[in-house]
């Protein structure tokens, strides 16, 4: 397969991650054989470095260094607040306004990576803007419900904690459509059966910062896959909902 290249010059390179594809080798799912890194590699034919990480489940702008060097100068972005990422994401129920979370995340580790590390870490802080686009009621009894309700929201994390976006919205009951750990499993099993979606309603929009060369603004942006478009249509939410982001 061929990734979406959204964004190319000799210092950097950004591509649309699918759902399902993880960006490099890991232990925890030792039997897969494609990833972004490999793929994208062997697409332009020189290698490439990570600069940040998206989930698997999680599709949208992911961002590469084509140097050692370039990815050096990138990570005081990634580690500060000089990077602007913006998210959308269906979610069970109706978020009624937009606000800010700051709710406190226990730090989780990696079984094998952290396994000689202390498991009585301090929460560390964890803080995500989030605001609703659209909302819908629909006729499909969930559990003891006999219809359905469902948002359409765009979040901006102003922190990067293990899945801090999952996690944060499941301590404000608006669980993401397609999550199996944090997410309700009645819901997922709906979009499942009813709107043929099996993947975690999560897209990574939009990445805004300064190139670390040039000092250019930029702004890379990821459209949504079919499932995603079959999903918004089914709810007749427009496509500019996500384009006005």
């Amino acid at each position: 397969m061929e990734l979406e290249i959204l964004y190319q010059d000799d210092a950097l390179i950004a591509v649309n991650k699918p759902a399902g594809m993880l960006v490099h080798r890991s232990w925890l799912d030792s039997h897969e054989t494609v990833f972004v890194v490999q793929t994208l590699r062997d697409q332009i034919g020189q290698h490439v470095f990570p600069l940040h990480r998206l989930d698997r489940p999680t599709s949208g702008v992911l961002l590469f260094g084509l140097s050692s060097e370039v990815a050096a100068l990138m990570m005081p972005v990634f580690a500060g607040r000089e990077m602007h990422k913006t998210y959308h994401a269906v979610v069970r129920g109706w978020v009624k306004e937009a606000a800010v979370l700051d709710y406190p995340l226990k730090v989780m580790l990696d079984k094998i990576a952290d396994k000689k590390a202390t498991e009585d870490k301090e929460p560390q802080a964890a803080v995500t803007a989030y605001a609703p686009l659209a909302t819908v009621e629909t006729d499909i009894a969930v559990g003891r419900y006999a219809t359905s309700r469902y948002s359409l929201i765009e979040l901006q994390p102003e922190t990067g904690r293990k899945h801090q976006l999952r996690r944060h919205m499941h301590h404000l009951d608006h669980h993401m459509i397609g999550d199996v750990n944090y997410g309700d499993g009645k819901h997922n099993r709906m979009f499942r059966e009813n709107l043929d979606c099996h993947r975690l309603m999560l897209h990574a929009s939009r990445l805004q910062f300064i190139h670390p060369l040039t000092g250019a603004a930029l702004d890379i942006r990821a459209d949504v896959d079919d499932v995603w478009q079959r999903v918004m249509t089914t709810f007749n939410w427009s496509p500019s909902l996500l384009l006005n982001a």
